[in-house]
């Protein structure tokens, strides 16, 4: 049984065990039929390792909540009864979302990877891959051709002083000067 809750070890099943009739029992004797629903759920889960089935217990427990609460806003008599228990559904609600999530995440599941390895604009047009040559596909080292294309050359320009003598002068911008 302990291996159907990706459990390992005797130990930690017997602990895990307690910790499911803890969070089942609704008095202060266990109740078979409530303690086979709360491990029936989690089985429902598959957990494959120690933290799977933690957090499968965890999410049999707040969705036993969940839906108790769920009932209870059906019989609330007041605004203040009803603000409470939406309030406490809302939570638990979201924490049920999170941990799902959590699991999913734990299993390697919802990660998308997006790897872009070289990007190169050609007259407007994107070319993304990763065998491009040096220069691109289709760019060539001159811009005939392309009207839109600006050269670029380097040319020295005069430093700015900097206020502070004991640092680098800030080289100006071609920009600054016009």
């Amino acid at each position: 049984m302990f291996e159907a809750l990706g459990l390992t070890s005797s130990d930690a099943y017997t602990g895990y065990l307690t910790q499911i009739i803890n969070a089942a029992v609704k008095g202060r004797e266990p109740d078979a039929e409530q303690v086979n629903q709360a491990l029936g759920l989690v089985r429902e889960i598959q957990p494959r390792d120690g933290i799977e089935a933690m957090l499968a217990a965890q999410m049999v427990a707040v969705h036993s909540a969940t839906m108790k609460l769920a009932r209870s806003l059906n019989h609330v008599d007041t605004i203040p009864q009803q603000d409470s228990a939406s309030n406490a559904f809302n939570k638990l609600a979201r924490t049920f979302a999170m941990q799902l999530d959590a699991l999913n995440r734990h299993r390697g599941k919802g990660q998308q990877a997006i790897r872009v390895e070289h990007v190169t604009v050609n007259g407007g047009q994107a070319i993304v891959g990763s065998n491009i040559h040096p220069q691109g596909v289709g760019v060539s080292a001159n811009s005939e051709g392309q009207p839109h294309a600006k050269a670029i050359a380097h040319a020295p320009v005069t430093p700015l002083p900097s206020a502070y003598p004991e640092r680098e002068a800030v080289p100006q911008s071609e920009s600054a000067g016009s």
